[in-house]
């Protein structure tokens, strides 16, 4: 696998032009003079890549699809691509030091994964290349003007987040399956023994996507957070303990739900329930 620490070398390795930059790269594609077919790789840089009736020869229909993709740090392309030197697109890829200075302007879809790609309608591209395009004209001048530079980036990263939640919205059926298998797993993992608490990475895995992606599907779809669902069935099920099983203590319970330290879980039960455990059970039995 190649693993690729800067926009220099990658872009050699692709056929792009040279980076005006070390820290932000902007760029059209060209994919005649480009490479079509690659072996699994890896960059440790962010990128933002828009590609316009782009042909997989490895997908079975062979369809040109026009979307957004994503690269990040730490995320392997394992198979590589192979596409028809046809399509179209823009680039835009940030340094892992542009992204913790400016934190703040960006989304959490900046860690999606290749197969987690936003796909754009007709609309959405021609806004999408009008950014672009005042961007390069910043980008390529001989007195960059990074702060303007910088708002254009803002302004698609934005736009990115709108087309998501449309996207998200226009085929719902194809998102509900994953809240619904996402809450299917929490009831699973509370229907085993467990040892400790879950947390949004482990049902991501489980799932096959990224935490961040998964996370947004499930906020968008419930109005609570990935987390937040986790721990309602966890208020769910240590009331269904508290309750069925008169016999057991809250340190029992506890550890029953995969807590480490038995204080925790009361204080974590009382942020959630305004009582305590032990509160709780005599409240239900009517005896307070």
């Amino acid at each position: 696998m190649k693993e690729f620490k800067d926009f220099k070398s990658y872009n050699e390795y692709l056929g792009l032009n040279k980076p005006l930059d070390n820290d932000i790269d902007v760029g059209f594609y060209d994919p005649p003079n480009m490479l079509s077919k690659s072996e699994p790789i890896s960059v440790d840089f962010y990128r933002i890549s828009i590609k316009i009736n782009l042909v997989n020869k490895t997908t079975p229909n062979r369809e040109p699809i026009t979307a957004v993709f994503f690269n990040s740090p730490n995320l392997v392309v394992p198979a590589g691509w192979d596409v028809e030197p046809t399509y179209s697109g823009m680039y835009l890829q940030l340094s892992k030091k542009f992204i913790e200075e400016n934190r703040y302007l960006f989304k959490t879809y900046l860690d999606y994964g290749q197969h987690e790609a936003l796909y754009l309608t007709n609309e959405e591209v021609d806004e999408i290349a009008a950014v672009f395009k005042l961007m390069m004209k910043y980008y390529e001048s001989e007195k960059r003007n990074f702060n303007v530079l910088l708002s254009y980036v803002n302004v698609l990263v934005s736009l990115v987040e709108a087309y998501y939640k449309r996207q998200f919205s226009t085929d719902p059926k194809q998102y509900n399956h994953i809240v619904t298998d996402f809450q299917q797993s929490i009831i699973d993992y509370y229907n085993q023994p467990v040892s400790q608490l879950p947390n949004v990475q482990y049902f991501a895995d489980k799932l096959g996507l990224t935490a961040n992606y998964l996370g947004d599907i499930v906020k968008h779809f419930t109005q609570k957070s990935a987390l937040e669902n986790i721990h309602d069935y966890m208020i769910k099920r240590a009331k269904e303990l508290l309750l069925e099983n008169q016999k057991m203590n809250t340190t029992e319970v506890a550890y029953e739900l995969g807590f480490e330290y038995p204080n925790y879980f009361s204080k974590f039960f009382k942020k959630q329930v305004n009582l305590t455990p032990k509160e709780f059970r005599l409240q239900a039995m009517g005896k307070n």
